[in-house]
């Protein structure tokens, strides 16, 4: 396999989010196939313990994420440079009818092996947060 194109790179970022937010887990996950078929390595985020293969790095955040939150990337933030991307992302929760605004810095690189590596950047929300839960769920023993 060769380095996703930067049209091919383009298609996923556009996908990752309005899939995301249609709540279309089956076509989010061929989106993701499409550009990275082989291994996932995340640090959500960095300096927390590395995540490793689809499951953990992709569908497991899904399932917990995607009922409470919505991604939106401006266009102006989202960089596509040779084989890697790169965005802020602002995270949208509402939990327990409480709108909450989170941003993100997030980085991806594509392989020509099929292999992705993930690095996101954020402060970790603490448990009186109303994002608290929700992150000790994700990110167990781990407080901002």
């Amino acid at each position: 396999m060769a380095v996703p194109s930067r049209e091919q790179l383009e298609k996923w970022a556009d996908g990752y989010v309005s899939l995301w937010n249609a709540g279309d887990k089956a076509a989010w996950e061929k989106n993701w196939r499409a550009v990275a078929p082989g291994e996932f390595r995340m640090l959500d985020p960095v300096g927390t313990p590395e995540k490793r293969g689809f499951e953990g790095c992709c569908l497991k955040p899904y399932d917990l994420f995607q009922p409470v939150i919505r991604y939106h990337v401006p266009k102006e933030t989202r960089f596509i440079c040779g084989n890697e991307v790169g965005w802020v992302m602002e995270n949208h929760f509402t939990i327990g009818g409480q709108k909450v605004l989170m941003r993100s810095i997030e980085t991806f690189r594509f392989e020509a092996d099929g292999s992705v590596t993930m690095r996101t950047y954020y402060d970790v929300p603490g448990p009186d947060s109303p994002l608290g839960k929700l992150f000790a769920t994700y990110l167990p023993g781990h407080a901002s």
